[in-house]
């Protein structure tokens, strides 16, 4: 399968390897103007890839947010009560 994007986007094989921890947070803690601001405001001070996407698991949504760096995933997770979603995104993808 061909790793195609528009031009200028940034892929998902990209994303995995440039910014190989990712955390997912429930949709609903990064809804809305308030929230959005303070999620991206605190992810921008970290090493966070410049574009996250959208995750469906048990019924539920999530945006996961890629980080270059463990130890920033690890402070966004700890602080957003996010989960860590490398594993579930990990090689075993079709």
């Amino acid at each position: 399968m061909l790793d195609m994007t528009c031009k200028g986007e940034i892929s998902q094989a990209r994303l995995r390897r440039e910014w190989p921890h990712h955390v997912a947070l429930s949709a609903e803690k990064v809804r809305g103007a308030k929230n959005y601001d303070l999620v991206h405001g605190i992810a921008d001070t970290l090493s966070v890839a410049p574009r996250t996407f959208s995750m469906h698991r048990d019924d539920l949504d999530f945006v996961v947010f890629c980080f270059a760096k463990l130890e920033d995933a690890e402070t966004f997770c700890e602080h957003f009560g996010g989960e860590r979603a490398d594993r579930l995104l990990g090689g075993n993808r079709r």
